[in-house]
């Protein structure tokens, strides 16, 4: 039985994602930063028949969470076959501008967005090394393209997130320099943008459902040795081959 790690799982996208891999034959560990409310999710996956699920303590801000989680799943395993980066947070809410947001919004955003991305995957690269097909999978956002901010014509050319947008640009690059430095093994590193959901992160202001956003995420954890690596991907925007400019 193949393993997944998500963070951020306890709710959302990256709860409808554990449950398409539950559905999917995965073991899943459901990183949650308040362990109660991973608990929660757990039961309510577990009363839904999805028993091969566990809660997981994980704070992507705090690298002594991080570590305490990795030593708890290396007891129960040696190998982790997926990581999904879920975990991120707005920065207080929409429109943010450039020259207005505190500084300290930027590096509360950048600590989970950016720099948790990293810290996760550095302290679980050798777990993921152990499978035979190893997969990474960083939640981005279509609303991270520079290319498409940059156009005036874009329909949301006016929904700037100063704060918000360059975090997770700066993941884009560092998926891409990642799945680089791997492109001689068996992984495939990917960032994947869930779509306009309807979550929490928006006030449910999204056009599409958590559900959807799962099955697109669970996808790209699934692929296999054809499948791509490096690339960001969006079907919410293009069904068809998942690219947009970015």
């Amino acid at each position: 039985m193949k393993s997944v790690l998500i963070t951020g799982a306890n709710k959302g996208v990256g709860y409808e994602t554990a449950r398409q891999l539950l559905k999917n034959g995965f073991f899943v560990y459901l990183g949650s930063r308040k362990i109660d409310n991973g608990l929660k999710a757990v039961k309510k996956l577990k009363a839904e028949g999805l028993d091969n699920v566990k809660a997981i303590q994980l704070d992507v801000t705090n690298q002594r969470s991080i570590d305490s989680a990795r030593a708890e799943i290396g007891e129960k395993s040696n190998v982790l076959d997926a990581l999904i980066n879920n975990a991120g947070i707005s920065g207080g809410g929409f429109p943010q501008t450039a020259l207005d947001s505190d500084i300290n919004t930027y590096k509360e955003v950048f600590d989970t967005n950016l720099f948790g991305v990293v810290r996760v995957t550095q302290s679980f690269i050798d777990l993921l090394k152990k499978s035979s097909e190893p997969r990474i999978v960083n939640v981005s956002s279509s609303g991270c393209s520079i290319t498409l901010h940059s156009d005036p014509n874009w329909e949301f050319y006016h929904h700037k997130a100063a704060v918000y947008g360059p975090s997770k640009a700066a993941m884009n690059m560092y998926t891409v320099c990642l799945a680089y430095e791997l492109r001689d093994t068996a992984f495939k590193v990917n960032a994947v943008d869930p779509g306009f959901v309807a979550t929490d992160f928006n006030n449910h202001n999204g056009t599409d459902t958590a559900e959807n956003a799962g099955i697109r995420i669970a996808k790209y954890t699934m692929i296999d040795q054809e499948g791509p690596s490096g690339k960001f991907i969006s079907e919410y925007h293009n069904q068809e081959t998942g690219k947009i400019p970015w």
